[in-house]
């Protein structure tokens, strides 16, 4: 198909829904900063805003054109329907990848490097400005801090053995406090119940001793990107500072409580700018980021920005859980490679008296980065014996044949519902299935709990909440949230344990889907509607455990959450998931996204799947993120 009909066509794309409006103004602008332009380069411009808004920082050029439709995701979400426009593989049927570069190197709009032009070509990739600068100031920042190396101390080995009893093999939470004493940043990934919080804690009890040792005290803050995965953190750093091996003093000077990003930066209403930066900085000597896999480009560059330049961040998260909403996937280019640990010959000399146990298997010519990153690999929540465990294992491998053989090997803590039984889907919401609760039983406890101590009550019925949650890969459609919620307040008000289905009503639970920074409430936050001496209020758990009341009036930006999104859920656990996939295959569902929802669940997991097959077909499928920030490290 000649380009020379590009604009109808990318208008018809548009009221389709295939691309935003706001992919198709840029390239109108650009058409109208250039006039006579190249419809190629409109063409790309377009496509780049596309790709950002799926959470790719670029264009790949050369994937585009190997599987222009797939790469591009068009049509979205399974759009079949009849008299489609013309495809992206027709469309780019006549191009060639030099034909492509070669005339976005040629034009005004298009710059190598740094400039004032609106885009960016560079390794094959094109940038809108801002996410290049974003991916370049990252990595530059990256690699000024994997170029410190700080002094150590003489005891570091007693002083591990201290923290970390001996055992067999590598103790991987060890080398990951030894690795990260000496360098100012580190990353340490593990799956669900390996031990991250544990091992930071223990971490942060070495580094705060070490320094109060000398005569000073570090400044430490704790951050994660939602505020549920920073009432997570709070209670998980609660419980293992207590069972901590260092004196009373150290224990003292470390933080129980835990930020979000967005509120250590210093959030500015109406803005994508926070009052901390390079110019005023953090005021910290270390600081913890939990969940990073959800912080995208944007909020890190920002983040490290703001970090002075001599303090030591640590980054925390599974590398295998899916990439921030956003654009990027920050943490999944950091960790490439983990799993062979990449450990060069000078780091393996220096730990091997640390490690106490061999690392030659995971040693090579590793990157700079290698030497600072460490993978957590025995997960003490699912062990051998855990149907949950042995799921995700086999999904994370992306072993449909394995996937299988553990859903049919009869695990206690593993379930698959029949939907060809009728109300099966309603039982399940209202009263669990296979030992796991459903939703009626926060409903209960709403109803039986004193309410003298409304604080007290509103945290036991928060508490109760999390006892089962469905997710979603979808947000629209029978088998997305919308049509989930609305089957379960349908359910739950037959069973008569809430009294409306629609508005505010007592036991409505809802999530905050956009950050309120006058409520002090962000993107991600749940709460319970309340009845209050006949008035109804929502009552929301904050990181520092405390409740915050709000009026329902001043709520906005939430919905209704007896489901959500497996996106949303991340930072989340709940002792009974229920993943409901939905009746075709469409470009959201991928390995990442199921063990995402998988590895939600502490003791139960139910499998809700309409259609045989399709979480095979979903585990064969990966997230791969187009980005430079690989190749950026390496430079």
């Amino acid at each position: 198909m000649p380009l020379d009909n590009l604009e109808p066509l990318l208008d018809a794309w548009v009221e389709r829904g295939w691309l935003r409006r706001l992919d198709r103004a840029l390239g109108r602008f650009l058409g109208e900063l250039l006039p006579g332009a190249d419809p190629r380069v409109l063409l790309a411009a377009c496509l780049c805003s596309h790709q950002l808004g799926r959470g790719h920082i670029c264009l790949d050029l050369a994937a585009t054109l190997a599987d222009p439709d797939g790469a591009l995701s068009l049509p979205p979400e399974g759009d079949f329907g009849e008299e489609l426009p013309a495809l992206p593989s027709a469309l780019l049927a006549g191009l060639s990848l030099d034909a492509w570069l070669a005339a976005l190197a040629a034009s005004p709009l298009v710059d190598q490097g740094p400039g004032e032009q609106p885009l960016v070509l560079g390794g094959g990739r094109l940038y809108l400005r801002r996410y290049w600068q974003y991916e370049q100031q990252l990595a530059g920042q990256i690699r000024a801090r994997l170029a410190q190396r700080l002094a150590l101390p003489s005891d570091l080995g007693p002083r591990l053995d201290a923290l970390f009893p001996a055992g067999k093999g590598p103790d991987w939470q060890r080398i990951a406090c030894a690795l990260a004493v000496r360098g100012n940043f580190t990353v340490i990934t593990g799956g669900p119940g390996t031990g991250k919080t544990t091992t930071v804690v223990r971490l942060l009890g070495l580094l705060q001793q070490l320094a109060m040792d000398g005569g000073q005290k570090l400044r430490i803050q704790l951050a994660a990107p939602t505020g549920k995965a920073a009432a997570r953190l709070t209670e998980s750093i609660g419980g293992a500072l207590a069972q901590l091996a260092v004196p009373q003093a150290v224990r003292a000077a470390i933080p129980t409580q835990v930020s979000t990003v967005h509120r250590l930066l210093g959030s500015i209403p109406g803005s994508r700018h926070f009052r901390h930066d390079a110019a005023s900085p953090l005021h910290l000597d270390l600081l913890v980021v939990d969940e990073a896999s959800m912080v995208d480009l944007e909020l890190m560059a920002q983040l490290l920005d703001a970090l002075p330049g001599q303090a030591r961040l640590i980054l925390l998260g599974d590398k295998d859980q899916l990439a921030s909403v956003e654009a990027g996937a920050v943490l999944g280019d950091l960790c490439e490679g983990a799993e062979a640990g990449g450990y060069d010959a000078e780091t393996l000399a220096w730990l091997a008296p640390l490690a106490g146990a061999d690392l030659g298997d995971f040693g090579s010519a590793g990157t700079a980065l290698a030497q600072h990153r460490a993978m957590l690999r025995q997960s003490h929540r699912f062990g051998e014996h855990s149907g949950i465990g042995q799921l995700a294992r086999a999904v994370n491998a992306g072993e449909p044949d394995q996937v299988r053989a553990v859903l049919a090997a009869g695990y206690g803590d593993l379930a698959r519902l029949d939907l060809t039984k009728p109300q099966a889907l309603a039982r399940l919401v209202v009263s669990g299935h296979n030992g796991g609760q459903g939703h009626g039983h926060y409903l209960e406890v709403l109803r039986q709990h004193p309410k003298d101590d409304k604080d007290a009550w509103a945290k036991a019925v928060l508490a109760a909440f999390a006892s089962f949650q469905l997710l979603s890969a979808l947000r629209k459609g029978p088998w997305g949230v919308e049509g989930l919620n609305a089957l379960a307040a349908e359910a739950l008000h037959g069973a008569g344990l809430i009294p409306a289905t629609q508005g505010w009503y007592q036991g409505r639970p809802v999530l905050v889907s956009r950050n309120d920074y006058h409520l002090g409430l962000m993107n991600g936050d749940i709460g319970i509607c309340l009845e209050l001496e006949g008035a109804l209020r929502v009552a929301f758990l904050m990181p520092d455990g405390s409740v915050k009341w709000v009026l329902p009036s001043r709520l906005s930006d939430v919905d209704s959450v007896y489901a959500m999104t497996v996106h949303k859920s991340q930072g989340s656990e709940f002792a009974h998931c229920a993943l409901v996939l939905p009746e075709s295959l469409n470009p959201v569902l991928t390995r990442e996204l199921v063990y995402t929802g998988i590895t939600r669940a502490r003791e139960r997991f139910t499998l809700v799947a309409p259609v045989p097959g399709l979480l095979a077909a979903a585990v064969e499928r990966r997230v791969l993120r187009s980005s430079g920030l690989r190749e950026a490290l390496r430079d």
